[in-house]
């Protein structure tokens, strides 16, 4: 098949405090989701399973 769109492996977005200090970066995969806070070097990540877990005991209730 020729001229597709590879579908993206990961999408990164960054993390920004009230006054719009940069405070850390998420990397969405589809295995799993990955922090890596300003400045570092390394990325440090859940699974699905163990975010969606986390998630669910910790998190907040949220409206959509």
């Amino acid at each position: 098949m020729k001229n597709q769109f590879r579908p993206e492996k990961y999408r990164d977005h960054t993390i920004c405090a009230n006054d719009g200090e940069v405070v850390g970066h998420i990397r969405v995969k589809v295995s799993g989701i990955l922090w890596a806070p300003k400045g570092a070097k390394v990325w440090y990540g859940l699974s699905l399973d163990r975010f969606s877990t986390l998630m669910q005991e910790h998190g907040k209730q949220q409206k959509k």
